[in-house]
């Protein structure tokens, strides 16, 4: 199911439901699954209540067990597809994907690479552009390396969010706002 309470232009709720079918598919992920389109307000809100961090994020992720619940925020998607040079179509849908993999036990925070390596190959299954977690593997190996030749004295790179909500329960229910 795919709730709007932002719309994105050019993005139809049919397509974006359609892809997030497939997607749910070749994550081998059970159950059902809900997906908000939202306002970054409303991401800033949710981010804060469920992981305690005041800013919004592009996209959560909240795990059942079976399917769960994916917030997206249509503002971040829209200036990143717009920065990026793709469609906030295929921006919602590469948000989609990731949300997809944390569902179904994906953790890119602390797997080796694992996430990263399937969301690849997914991506260019479903022919998308780069993934959520290649774009900040980049961005944090560029500013690291940037670091690195600032300063004679090897850092470690700071450490990305994460994006993953652990509930017990339905998130959806829980809020019933969706």
């Amino acid at each position: 199911m795919i709730i709007f309470e932002t719309k994105v232009e050019g993005v139809s709720q049919p397509a974006l439901a359609r892809f997030a079918s497939q997607a749910k598919k070749l994550c081998r992920l059970q159950g059902e699954v809900s997906v908000l389109i939202a306002g970054s307000r409303r991401l800033q809100a949710l981010n804060r209540q469920f992981r305690r961090k005041n800013k919004a994020t592009d996209v959560l992720s909240f795990p059942r067990e079976r399917g769960g619940d994916i917030a997206i925020s249509a503002n971040i998607a829209f200036a990143n597809a717009a920065r990026l040079g793709h469609s906030a179509l295929n921006e919602l849908k590469i948000l989609v994907l990731h949300g997809m993999l944390h569902l179904a036990g994906y953790d890119h925070e602390g797997d080796d690479g694992q996430m990263r390596r399937k969301e690849s190959r997914l991506r260019k299954e479903l022919r998308l552009p780069d993934s959520l977690i290649e774009r900040t593997h980049a961005k944090s190996s560029a500013a690291t390396s940037v670091r690195l030749s600032s300063s004679s004295r090897a850092r470690k790179p700071r450490a990305r969010k994460t994006r993953r909500v652990t509930k017990s329960r339905s998130t959806v229910a829980k809020r019933g706002r969706r």
